[in-house]
C-alpha cells in the first residue's frame, strides 16, 4: 500500500501543497497558488490572511484530487510557513479581522528606536533575538494599539493573534487547535528560549495578554487532526520555514549550515543543545522533538530573490533567474559596481532599519550586465559576512548546503563558494523547506523511526568548490564593505 505525506508550504508570495510518496521518497505533486502582497505605505508590507487560507485550502484539496489518493493512504500533514508575520482573527468565526503584518514590514521601526538599551539586552539574553521590527512582538503591539477591530475583540474575549502557522492550524482543525511550535514561537521576540515558554516580563512590557497567544508545543508526536472534505488527516508537524529547511537539508549535526535563497536569504548553523549568543546574530530554536531542543545560530538577509524580482518587474533589465546567471557570466566582473539591496533595511550582521538600497561605482562604462551581476554578487557577499560573523563566535561552519529558488542560479552558487572558500552543496531536491516538515511528520507518526533513517534519504546533486585566488576574493570583499559603509553612512 502506498503511503503519502502532505506538506503545506506557506510562503511570502504563495501557498503550495506538496504530496510526497514516502515509499519512493519522491515529491509527486506540487500545486501552487499566489496571493497578493500589499504595500499601502512606504515600508509597510501586508497580506490578507483570509486570502492565504483560501490559497492553502484550494491547493490542498486540488493536490489530493489530482493525485487521486485516499485519506487512508495519507500518513499526515506538515505545515511550514513564513515566520514572524502575524495574523489577528476572531476565535468564534475563524476569520482574519485586519491585514496581516508581514515579516518584511518596517512600520514599527520608530517605536523600536525608543526602546532602551537595558530592555534590548534583556530581549537578546532571553529570546536570542536582536530588537528589530522584523520580529512579531512590535507588530502585535502595533495592532493592539492601533486597530479598532483588534481592540473590540480583545474586550469581548474573542481575539486570537499568532504567526501564520497558528492561524492555519486553527483553520484546519475548525478552531480546535490554537497552537504554535517552538521554532515559530522563538521568532516572536516574546519567547524564552532557555525555559521554552512565553516570557511574562516581555508580555507585560509590550502590553500583550498571554491569553491571546497560542499554546506552544513540541514536534515529535501528532498535534491533532486536520479536517478536509476528503476526511480527517493527522496534523503531524509545524516548523518555521527556515528551521524546516535546516531539517530538510539534513543539518542534524553541530557545524552543519544551510542557506535558503528565497525572497530573503536565511543562513542557519546547527549549534546542538547549546544556545550561542552572539551580538550580531540570532540565536533561535531549530526544533524541539519530544521535549528535546536543538538550537541554531541564524543570520537573516532581508532581500535576496527580491533583487531578481526588482530587476525583472520594476526596472525591466532582466527576464528570468536563469537569464541572470547567463548575463552575469557574459562579463568578466561588475566593472567596479556594487549593489547593496537594502530595500527594507539591512539585516544581519548590520541590523539597520533606516538605510535604503545603494548602487556604487557607476561610470559611463557601466551596462546592465554589470548591474545584474552586482545584484547576484550582493547575495554572496552578505552570506559571506554572516558566515564570518558566525565563525567569530566559535561556530565552525564545515560547508554550506543550499536550497531555494535562487540556488538554481549557477553563477551565484559558484561565486558563493569562491567568496566563502568552502564547498557549497546543492541538494538533490529544490524542496528542502517542504521536506523538513515532511520528515518531521514522518517522525511524529512513527513512519520514520529515527533521524538516522532520514539521513539516508538525503542526496546531494551539485557540489561547487572554490577556485578563485584568495587575493582577488579579499579585494572584492573589501569593495563590498566600502559599499556597505556608504549605505550605512547615508542612513544617518
Amino acid at each position: 500500500m502506498k503511503k503519502y505525506i502532505i506538506a503545506l508550504d506557506e510562503g511570502t508570495t504563495s501557498a503550495r501543497t506538496l504530496i510526497y510518496d514516502a515509499t519512493t521518497n519522491e515529491i509527486i505533486s506540487v500545486v501552487n497558488k499566489k496571493f497578493t502582497q500589499y504595500f499601502s505605505k512606504p515600508g509597510w508590507v501586508e497580506h490578507d490572511a483570509n486570502e492565504i487560507w483560501e490559497a492553502v485550502s484550494t491547493t490542498l484539496h486540488q493536490a489530493i484530487k489530482e493525485t487521486n489518493i485516499s485519506v487512508d493512504e495519507i500518513i499526515g500533514i506538515g505545515i511550514t510557513n513564513q515566520r514572524e508575520s502575524i495574523v489577528a482573527w476572531d476565535k468564534k468565526t475563524g476569520k482574519s479581522i485586519c491585514p496581516s503584518i508581514v515579516w518584511q514590514c518596517r512600520r514599527t521601526k520608530d517605536y523600536c528606536a525608543t526602546i532602551d538599551s537595558k530592555t534590548k539586552k534583556y530581549i537578546k539574553n532571553t529570546t536570542g533575538l536582536i530588537l528589530d521590527p522584523y520580529f512579531s512582538a512590535t507588530k502585535i503591539k502595533w495592532l493592539l494599539d492601533n486597530n479598532k477591530n483588534v481592540q473590540n475583540l480583545l474586550n469581548e474575549d474573542r481575539l486570537c493573534i499568532g504567526t501564520i502557522d497558528s492561524y492555519l492550524a486553527y483553520k484546519l482543525s475548525d478552531g480546535k487547535l490554537f497552537i504554535t511550535d517552538t521554532s515559530n514561537a522563538s521568532r516572536t521576540m516574546l519567547f524564552d528560549i532557555h525555559n521554552m515558554c512565553w516570557d511574562t516580563k516581555l508580555l507585560k512590557y509590550f502590553g500583550i495578554p498571554e491569553s491571546i497567544l497560542p499554546k506552544v508545543v513540541s514536534n515529535g508526536k501528532p498535534l491533532g487532526n486536520a479536517h478536509t472534505k476528503y476526511g480527517d488527516i493527522v496534523l503531524g508537524s509545524i516548523l518555521g520555514d527556515q528551521q524546516s529547511s535546516l531539517f530538510g537539508q539534513g543539518c542534524f549535526d553541530i557545524g552543519l549550515a544551510k542557506a535558503t535563497y528565497g525572497t530573503g536569504c536565511f543562513i542557519l548553523s546547527n549549534t546542538g543543545n547549546e544556545i550561542k549568543l552572539q551580538d550580531n546574530m540570532l540565536s533561535t530554536v531549530a526544533w524541539t522533538i519530544n521535549g528535546k531542543t536543538t538550537y541554531a545560530l541564524e543570520g537573516s538577509i532581508f532581500n535576496a530573490g527580491t533583487i531578481i524580482n526588482w530587476m525583472i518587474d520594476d526596472i525591466g533589465i532582466l527576464k528570468s533567474n536563469k537569464e541572470s546567471s547567463e548575463i552575469a557570466y557574459s562579463v568578466d566582473d561588475t566593472n567596479g559596481v556594487y549593489l547593496v539591496p537594502a530595500f527594507t533595511g539591512l539585516g544581519a550582521p548590520y541590523w539597520n532599519s533606516n538605510c535604503t538600497g545603494t548602487i556604487v561605482g557607476l561610470t559611463r562604462g557601466t551596462n546592465k550586465a554589470h548591474i545584474i551581476r552586482a545584484g547576484l554578487e550582493s547575495m554572496a557577499y552578505n552570506t559571506y559576512d554572516i558566515i564570518q560573523t558566525m565563525e567569530e563566535s566559535n561556530v565552525k561552519v564545515k560547508e554550506l548546503r543550499v536550497d531555494g529558488g535562487v540556488s538554481r542560479n549557477e553563477f551565484l552558487m559558484q561565486f558563493q563558494s569562491d567568496m566563502l572558500g568552502k564547498k557549497v552543496i546543492k541538494s538533490n531536491s529544490s524542496e528542502c523547506t517542504a521536506l523538513g516538515t515532511i520528515y518531521m511528520t514522518g517522525i511524529a507518526t512513527g513512519y520514520y523511526k529515527s533521524i538516522s533513517e532520514i539521513k539516508n534519504l538525503i542526496k546531494d546533486t551539485v557540489i561547487y568548490k572554490p577556485h578563485m585566488q584568495q587575493t582577488k576574493v579579499l579585494k572584492l570583499i573589501d569593495g563590498w564593505h566600502k559599499a556597505i559603509q556608504t549605505t550605512l553612512g547615508d542612513s544617518k
